[in-house]
């Protein structure tokens, strides 16, 4: 059975006072056996692991490198994260590959490092609107699943993330998201079935309580990633409510 999980990306964003609160009122919040993680910038994974120590909570990174050691200034190991707790990291963020200019091998290489360390990758695809409206969505998301190969995917999570809807307020419509999981699910099912039938796939861009209910009810959305939302308790905890419904009905 395919696992559901809620993630949180705080992006940038935080102070040592901030998370303290939120943290407080998540773990207030959510149920023992909800599957729900934050990942968090790297000066927060000390606070993190420590406030949440012992909770049903999980945490992660939002980048790794791709190096496992060496002459990297600025650069975050795999097993510098592992010595922090951490279960996840965030691998091919559309920010990531817009921004610094991250390549779909670059991208393999640090999902490569994450396993290496023990760390379950999260891999993040997804289109821009220009790419969507010239009907590539599924070349450009085929193109950078198939960077990592679908056999590594049987101990990471995958995220489909619509550039043209992170933190523009735009959202995917359920069954816009609904089919693009779909033709993820079904490519790594032409190359390895049983890692099809048991990938958690995430979606991310703009998810809100408001509609987060619809876009989990759609048979090949596992849950989300979610960015902005994660920074609001109320808002995150009723995203992870209407995850654990799914999950029970």
């Amino acid at each position: 059975m395919r696992a559901r999980w809620v993630a949180g990306n705080w992006k940038m964003n935080g102070s040592l006072r901030a998370n303290a609160a939120l943290l407080d009122a998540i773990k207030a919040g959510l149920e023992p056996t909800d599957n729900v993680a934050v990942c968090v910038p790297f000066p927060y994974l000390g606070q993190v692991s420590s406030v949440l120590a012992g909770s049903a909570i999980a945490w992660g990174a939002q980048n790794v490198s791709e190096h496992d050691s060496g002459a990297y200034t600025g650069e975050v190991s795999g097993a510098m994260l592992r010595e922090f707790g951490c279960r996840f990291a965030i691998v091919g963020h559309s920010e990531r590959r817009t921004l610094y200019g991250e390549s779909d091998e670059r991208v393999a290489a640090k999902f490569a490092a994450a396993r290496r360390a023990g760390l379950t990758p999260i891999l993040c695809v997804g289109e821009t609107l220009e790419q969507r409206e010239r009907g590539e969505t599924e070349r450009v998301v085929g193109r950078q699943l198939d960077a990592v190969g679908a056999s590594a995917l049987s101990e990471a999570v995958l995220a489909y993330e619509p550039v043209w809807a992170i933190g523009t307020g735009r959202n995917a419509t359920p069954q816009q998201a609904q089919e693009v999981h779909a033709f993820l699910r079904g490519r790594v099912a032409a190359r390895d079935r049983a890692v099809a039938g048991n990938l958690t796939i995430l979606y991310g861009g703009s998810v809100k309580a408001a509609n987060a209910k619809k876009l989990f009810a759609m048979p090949d959305i596992d849950g989300g990633l979610i960015g902005g939302a994660s920074l609001s308790a109320a808002e995150f905890i009723a995203i992870c409510a209407a995850a654990r419904r799914q999950r029970v009905s």
